[in-house]
């Protein structure tokens, strides 16, 4: 039976999340979206040992059968699998506390303390649920719902 809106996400997360995992893999994001006239479902895939194109390819068709049993999303739409790349997006408390330590570049709706853009060292998030960042100027608590985006960032500089 298909879903509507805001449970698309969560009913295609509970219908592939077993499957995913048993294959080696964790879910590091989902997006149901609408582009042009067109829907697309991103699965965003993560392992320890990085993500190739192999192993993109490996869960698309092992969770393709799953969602067409399962029926979650009425309609027609483009299945994606990907890596969450080098730089990768934030959203999620999840996402945030997995990349504790990495840098990151935070951009918020609004300015807080005269920016709108910090970069820094991600320490995580404290008990209220703030974004704690060490920038070159000090710790910075910002709060979760003031951040616009929030991504990784790759010194490509000092690549190893």
């Amino acid at each position: 039976m298909a879903k509507q809106g805001g449970n698309v996400v969560s009913a295609v997360r509970a219908a592939i999340a077993p499957v995913v995992e048993n294959l080696g893999y964790s879910i590091w994001d989902l997006e149901y979206v609408k582009e042009g006239a067109d829907y697309f479902l991103r699965v965003t895939i993560d392992s320890p040992n990085g993500i190739t194109i192999d192993d993109c390819e490996t869960v698309h068709r092992a969770i393709d059968p799953v969602l067409d049993e399962a029926d979650p999303i009425e309609g027609a739409y483009h299945l994606e699998v990907s890596s969450p790349g080098i730089e990768r997006d934030l959203r999620t408390d999840e996402h945030f506390q997995a990349s504790a330590g990495e840098r990151v570049e935070i951009r918020l709706f609004a300015p807080v303390d005269g920016a709108k853009v910090f970069a820094g060292t991600l320490l995580g998030l404290d008990e209220e649920k703030n974004v704690l960042l060490e920038t070159e100027t000090g710790e910075k608590a910002l709060p979760r719902e003031k951040i616009a985006a929030a991504k990784t960032l790759f010194d490509f500089d000092n690549e190893a």
